[in-house]
């Protein structure tokens, strides 16, 4: 019986987890804000995985979000000896962070279709 998800998806997911947990729990620098993993894009020989995060920041600037991105791809190497420790693979992945705007995009286009009801209705 052929498997559901391809090995690279299954690894995917398997840091997408770990990273997440690692980046709560062993990321001690405080200008980091609120992280969430969204995603994690594996390249087909595995050796690097772009990760997907949110950056949930108390004033929402987009100087203290590319501060958070700075500060986690500085520690990537860590992160990355980290979750050496708990994946059964030969090579971990080096790893890149960028922000997933899906959220912002989101909420701007749920804005606006709001906005569009509300001139149906006043129309």
């Amino acid at each position: 019986m052929p498997a559901e998800f391809s090995r690279t998806q299954r690894l995917g997911e398997q840091i997408k987890r770990d990273l997440a947990l690692l980046i709560q729990r062993e990321l001690k620098d405080p200008r980091v804000g609120m992280v969430t993993v969204n995603f994690v894009d594996l390249s087909k020989d595995l050796s690097y995985a772009d990760v997907n995060v949110t950056v949930l920041v108390p004033e929402d600037s987009d100087e203290k979000i590319v501060e958070s991105l700075t500060i986690l791809n500085e520690a990537a190497t860590f992160l990355r000896m980290e979750l050496g420790r708990g994946l059964k693979v030969r090579k971990v992945p080096h790893l890149r962070f960028h922000y997933d705007d899906s959220l912002k995009r989101g909420a701007r286009i749920n804005e606006l279709i709001h906005q569009a009801l509300k001139s149906d209705q006043h129309d």
